[in-house]
């Protein structure tokens, strides 16, 4: 459980900034970090924290992307009502889930360690997140959407070996597999959680 939550904090973290204008998958990370810092350490209340999160989550983070991906071979099989009514669902989850629980954090510090170039589509920031009198040091690698290069994009963050959005996947898949499944169950399951 405490690694789920560390992982949702990273994944979280990557949110931030202008990345419109970025092409450098390493300048975009560092610009990340700074507005995290900034916005984190504000004085502002929570709600409005969760607002500008999600309202820069919107612009930056490819959530239809990262939506479809976690259905895995199940979108496969959804009529185009379906596909509409998920990805709306999805949104609302992915944005609460995940912005609700940033507002707890204040002010980590990441370091650049690294960039890889996998191929044209994405390229992969290794980065280490300090340790503080609370936290150990954790491994962090941003993978970024790279086929548009003037607007890469956040898909995944994988912590300590650990893929939030594999995570995400194998738990969607699980609730689909005890229900035969049926795509209304997840949709159940999502919608519950959105207005708890």
């Amino acid at each position: 459980m405490i690694k789920i939550k560390i992982i949702s904090f990273f994944f979280l973290f990557s949110l931030f900034g202008n990345i419109s204008l970025a092409k450098e998958p390493s300048k975009l990370i560092s610009e990340i970090v700074n507005e995290a810092s900034i916005i984190l350490s504000s004085s502002d209340p929570v709600e409005a924290k969760i607002i500008k999160l999600n309202n820069i989550a919107e612009t930056n983070v490819d959530i239809d992307g990262i939506g479809m991906y976690t259905l895995g071979k199940y979108r496969k099989n959804l009529k185009e009502d379906q596909k509409i009514k998920y990805k709306k669902l999805f949104k609302s989850y992915f944005l609460k889930s995940f912005s609700s629980r940033l507002v707890d954090y204040s002010d980590p510090k990441i370091n650049i360690v690294s960039e890889k170039k996998v191929n044209e589509k994405y390229t992969i920031v290794n980065t280490i997140l300090e340790e503080t009198s609370k936290n150990p040091e954790i491994k962090i690698d941003w993978r970024i959407y790279t086929k548009n290069p003037n607007r890469p994009l956040i898909r995944d963050l994988i912590v300590e070996g650990l893929s939030l959005a594999r995570t995400q996947k194998e738990e969607f898949r699980s609730i689909l597999q005890n229900n035969d499944g049926d795509i209304n169950y997840l949709f159940k399951s999502l919608e519950e959680f959105i207005i708890k």
